[in-house]
């Protein structure tokens, strides 16, 4: 960043900065732009309001990579700054209001297949409804597992790339800490695009239940026809799946 950005630098006050995100959405709108604003976020000083909100934000909190930039990442998503924002496998894109509008780019590394199949291993039985799981009402130990820092499904420092066409020379701008809240907004009401993002797909969680079910039922299915097989050799009488036994026999005719 040249000494001349500093010295042309217009401070802009934070309403100044809400009015001019809303006139520039109204305006791109206008337009034909297809934009998906973060305009709603969570109260009492918390961004996000949903358990998959709230822990991304959590897990992006611990990133001590992070913590000098965040802060100013909250008070652009608060102030509607982040005036468009996109998540697709892998990426994440968005528009963030500051002294001018910047396009970014944030790149998330897929989960790895190791760690996605030791993670459902470990959840295996365990998760009988996708409903509940999007909306964080798991058991502690289940949600604990897929939001674990190390081995869940939140990303690390070393997977996440962001590039943004702003001055600023810093390792994460505040543009790209504002997009990275506002991903917490957008799972508040969409927390299967953290899948998506990912590059998972959330229902093999519970198809790996399902697929355990039938193999469950073919075996005990086999355990019958073994124990029938085996009655019949012995004493050489066959059984009837139908249990004809108790059908009443019919007597003898007198001749």
């Amino acid at each position: 960043m040249s000494w001349n950005h500093y010295n042309n630098f217009k401070y802009v006050s934070v309403t100044e900065r809400k009015q001019q995100a809303l006139k520039k959405i109204k305006a791109l709108q206008q337009s034909g732009e297809q934009l998906e604003p973060i305009t709603t976020v969570g109260t009492r000083g918390l961004i996000a309001k949903s358990f998959w909100g709230k822990a991304w934000c959590t897990h992006l909190e611990a990133l001590s990579d992070y913590a000098y930039r965040l802060p100013r990442g909250r008070s652009y998503v608060r102030h509607h700054a982040v005036i468009d924002l996109k998540i697709q496998a892998h990426t994440i894109t968005a528009l963030v209001n500051g002294s001018e509008l910047y396009k970014l780019t944030i790149t998330i590394a897929p989960l790895s297949g190791a760690k996605w199949t030791a993670l459902k291993t470990r959840c295996q039985g365990q998760i009988g409804s996708l409903i509940e799981l999007l909306q964080g009402k798991l058991s502690d130990q289940i949600m604990s597992l897929v939001t674990d820092s190390g081995n869940g499904l939140f990303p690390q420092a070393d997977e996440i790339c962001f590039n943004c066409d702003c001055p600023d020379w810093a390792n994460m701008c505040k543009h790209v800490a504002a997009a990275l809240y506002g991903v917490a907004v957008r799972l508040d009401h969409s927390p299967e695009l953290l899948f998506t993002l990912r590059g998972i797909d959330h229902t093999e969680l519970i198809t790996l239940d399902s697929d355990l079910s039938v193999l469950t039922k073919a075996s005990s299915r086999r355990r019958r026809t073994l124990k029938s097989d085996s009655l019949n050799a012995v004493f050489g009488i066959e059984l009837d799946d139908n249990d004809s036994s108790d059908q009443a026999a019919t007597p003898p005719t007198n001749t």
